[in-house]
């Protein structure tokens, strides 16, 4: 099912690249960033981790929780973080229960040929828990800057 601006943020329980389980609940008063990547270290992912990396300091400053989401396992997860030095939480949907959730796992294209796998798509929801702003078409490059812009208001 399609997610939309203004929707309770569909609640999850996934662990991050040490095991610890994380819900968004728990994360309630907070502004969250769930951003859905197609594969650890990969050229494009690593642009987008590495521009959250690189402005961490103002996701701080406002309160921005980030989650890192894509069907690899916690150890993968736990080499990317290791070595890029990502200071932000990434969740294994080895399952992949919340990429259909946020309806974000479908059929893509590359090179001619047709799979099925993450699309790269944002959520950033607000302290209350719901959808404030949907991210459809993610530049790795300028992903941060516009989630900070957009919390700024």
């Amino acid at each position: 099912m399609k997610r939309t601006v203004g929707e309770k943020a569909p609640d999850f329980s996934l662990p991050d690249q040490t095991g610890r389980e994380h819900t968004l609940s728990q994360y309630r008063g907070k502004w969250v960033l769930l951003y859905f990547y197609p594969k650890d270290d990969t050229p494009g992912c690593t642009k987008e981790a590495c521009g959250i990396r690189d402005a961490w300091k103002d996701f701080q400053k406002n309160n921005i929780r980030v989650f890192g989401v894509s069907v690899d396992p916690v150890q993968s997860h736990a080499k990317f973080v290791k070595k890029y030095s990502l200071p932000f939480t990434l969740l294994a949907d080895e399952q992949k229960e919340l990429v259909k959730t946020y309806d974000v796992w479908g059929k893509k294209k590359f090179m001619g040929r047709e799979y099925m796998g993450i699309k790269r798509v944002s959520f950033l929801i607000d302290p209350k828990g719901v959808i404030a702003k949907i991210y459809e078409t993610v530049k790795p490059e300028e992903h941060a800057e516009e989630v900070l812009n957009d919390v700024k208001g």
